[in-house]
């Protein structure tokens, strides 16, 4: 990972981008009302309170929206919510990465897996013989997909869960773990993390000699 040449700028451009389409969606929820039983929002806490011990299939409100003749729009709100969470990830995955090591088929994958995923949550919803059919299609077809790096698990992650909270109705936490990831990792990366083991409290915290080479 390279240093970035003002750690500012690109924290200040992806804040922006978030506070813009939070600021459109409120907007849209306050002068709009009708477009609130559309919006992919609510359906974690429809979830918790349904009945988690029977396995018996029961629609909770949130499924019930999804199998209502307005559940394809409610699932073009969450695919296109999933798709705008996503786009900061990629973003830091370019500032992260140096120039070279850009794979642009995983960039594509990492957007464009949130929004399958999204329909993958609203088809299946807590449907338990849905679940396995949709495991047993996805054994048959066999897809496997090689990282070439370790850190490109974590992006795969942070989209299947983006996808998932925007499929089940929950877009507000899927904001916060597209937030919390791009963040999270942007720090990292500006402190360089794990890089330089020198300093005395690194040297007491891993009980290693400042000028030992290796372990």
């Amino acid at each position: 990972m390279r240093r970035a040449a003002n750690f500012l700028i690109p924290v200040t451009l992806i804040t922006l981008y978030y506070v813009f389409w939070a600021g459109i969606m409120t907007l849209l929820l306050i002068k709009v009302p009708v477009v609130r039983e559309f919006f992919p929002v609510g359906g974690l806490g429809d979830l918790a309170g349904g009945n988690s011990n029977d396995l018996e299939i029961i629609y909770s409100d949130i499924e019930m929206a999804a199998l209502a003749p307005n559940g394809p729009v409610r699932l073009a709100f969450a695919s296109l919510g999933a798709a705008i969470l996503i786009i900061p990830i990629s973003w830091v995955y370019f500032i992260t990465s140096r120039n070279k090591d850009v794979d642009q088929s995983f960039v594509q994958t990492i957007i464009v897996m949130p929004i399958v995923v999204t329909g993958i949550a609203t088809i299946v919803l807590n449907s338990l013989p849905l679940a396995f059919a949709l495991a047993g299609v996805v054994a048959a077809v066999r897809f496997r997909f090689t990282l070439d790096q370790p850190s490109h698990a974590m992006y795969i992650f942070v989209s299947i869960s983006i996808g998932l909270g925007a499929g089940i109705g929950a877009l507000g936490v899927a904001m916060v773990i597209s937030m919390a990831f791009v963040y999270s990792t942007l720090i990292i990366w500006k402190l360089q993390y794990g890089k330089v083991l020198s300093g005395p409290f690194f040297s007491m915290l891993t009980r290693r000699d400042r000028t030992e080479d290796d372990y």
